[in-house]
C-alpha cells in the first residue's frame, strides 16, 4: 500500500528556513485578484509596497509554498500518484499578524492519517516560527483517491450545520482566465492547474484552480467587506474544498457575521452556484 500510516506518523518533522519579502506578498496578492480597480486606496493596501499589508492567507505560500502539499506527499510512509491528490481542506491559525519581509523555520510532519474508505485522508502540518515566536499553523487535509480501506481510523467530520437565514453580505468575484497561471507563480506548481493533458488524466475536463487561490480571494473578500480592510482581525480560517473552480468562472461569496466569527459559503456562479467552499468560518476580532 502506497501509504503506511504508521510510518508517516512516526517520522521525524521536517525543518527548513523560509524567506519572503514585499514581492512575494504582492505577487500572492495579485495572484489572489487584488488590484481591481489598480488605483482604488482599498487595492493599494495589496499591492504598492509602501503601504502594504499582509493578507494572512498568504501564510499557505510563504517561502514559495515551502515545505508545501506536494513536498509532504514525499514524506516518509508516503508515495502516491499526484493524479489522485486533492487538496480536501485548510485550516490557518494565525498567531500574530504577518510580516511584509521575513525570514522563519518552518516545521512540517503529518499529524494524522484517516481511512475514508474509497481515499486516504492525511492532515499536514507546518508550524512557522521566527525569533521572537510562533507565528502561524497550517493544517491542509489532503485527499488521496483509491487509497483508503485499510480499516484505519476514520477520523473527525468536518460537515457542520448550513449557516441559518439570509446571508448579511453577498459578494461575487470574477476570476481571470489566467488566474491559475498567475497563482501558481508563488509556488504550487502542480501541473493540474495549468497543463490540460494532465488535467483530463486526473478526470477533469480542463486545468481546474488552485483551491488555496480561491481561500485567498475568499478571506480577502471578508476582510474588505466585514473587517473594514484590517488584516491583523483575523484569527483563523478554515474551510472544506467542495468543488473545484475553472479559471475565469464567477465566485458567489456568501457571508453570515457574528462579532467573532463570520460564516461563509462559496458558489460557482456559472455552475448553477455549485458548491466551492463548504464548512468555511473565519474567526476574528
Amino acid at each position: 500500500m502506497p501509504i503506511d500510516a504508521a510510518k508517516a506518523l512516526a517520522a521525524e518533522p521536517r525543518s527548513g528556513e523560509i524567506t519572503w519579502d514585499h514581492k512575494d506578498v504582492q505577487l500572492y496578492h495579485l495572484g489572489i485578484g487584488a488590484g481591481v480597480p489598480a488605483t482604488d486606496p482599498d487595492e493599494l493596501r495589496y499591492t504598492l509596497e509602501s503601504r502594504l499589508h499582509v493578507l494572512p492567507s498568504f501564510a499557505t505560500v510563504a517561502g514559495a509554498g515551502s515545505p508545501g502539499v506536494i513536498g509532504g506527499l514525499s514524506m516518509p510512509g508516503v508515495d502516491v500518484d499526484l493524479a489522485k491528490v486533492l487538496h480536501g481542506g485548510q485550516s490557518l491559525t494565525v498567531h500574530r499578524p504577518l510580516p511584509v519581509k521575513g525570514t522563519a523555520t518552518a516545521t512540517a510532519r503529518i499529524a494524522a492519517v484517516y481511512d475514508k474508505g474509497k481515499a486516504a485522508v492525511l492532515v499536514m502540518r507546518t508550524e512557522v516560527a521566527d525569533t521572537q515566536g510562533p507565528l502561524w499553523t497550517n493544517d491542509a487535509q489532503i485527499f488521496v483517491r483509491g487509497e483508503g480501506g485499510w480499516g484505519g481510523d476514520r477520523g473527525p467530520s468536518a460537515r457542520l450545520d448550513p449557516p441559518t437565514g439570509d446571508p448579511d453580505r453577498t459578494v461575487e468575484r470574477p476570476l481571470r482566465e489566467d488566474q491559475a497561471l498567475l497563482y501558481r507563480l508563488s509556488g504550487d506548481w502542480n501541473p493540474l492547474h495549468a497543463d490540460p493533458e494532465f488535467a483530463k488524466l486526473a478526470g477533469f475536463e480542463r486545468p481546474i484552480l488552485h483551491g488555496l487561490c480561491t481561500y485567498g480571494v475568499t478571506l480577502k473578500a471578508v476582510v474588505d467587506t466585514l473587517l473594514g480592510g484590517d488584516v491583523t482581525r483575523v484569527r483563523s480560517y478554515t474551510t472544506r474544498f467542495a468543488g473545484v473552480v475553472y479559471p475565469g468562472e464567477t465566485l458567489r461569496i456568501r457571508m453570515w457575521h457574528t462579532p467573532e466569527a463570520t460564516r461563509v459559503a462559496v458558489t460557482a456562479v456559472e455552475r448553477a452556484d455549485a458548491p466551492v467552499l463548504a464548512d468555511t468560518i473565519v474567526e476574528h476580532s
